[in-house]
């Protein structure tokens, strides 16, 4: 009895606003930073944005410079490429209850990134 989830592999515009939205919360400071790097079944090395629900696994397929574009066209994020304030309070209310998304949300608290 196997509890393994399926990965998906998947383009960012064919995943459903839904998703798409979940993802902006889980990655509000952009996806290009983010990417992993594999080798796909047949032998190519693939990037792509690894992301997770309660019952999949999803990598969706971009590359460095589709991420940044991405982001760029997207009015949810601002100039810098961060995820507005109002935006990012309308979805964490209206995914609030989705638990998978807890575990992924960063808490915004930059402490472990500033080493004294």
């Amino acid at each position: 009895m196997s509890n393994q989830k399926p990965r998906v592999l998947k383009d960012y515009e064919k995943l459903t606003t839904e998703i798409q939205e979940q993802i902006k919360l889980v990655y509000p400071n952009g996806y290009s930073q983010n990417l992993i790097s594999f080798t796909n079944k047949e032998g190519k090395k693939v990037s792509a944005l690894p992301f997770e629900t309660e019952d999949k696994h999803y990598l969706i397929r971009m590359t460095v410079q589709e991420a940044q574009q991405i982001i760029s066209d997207d009015d949810d994020y601002d100039d810098d490429g961060i995820l507005k304030d109002d935006t990012k309070g309308e979805y964490e209310d209206k995914y609030s209850e989705i638990d998978y998304l807890s575990d992924q949300i960063p808490d915004g608290d930059d402490d472990d990134e500033k080493e004294d």
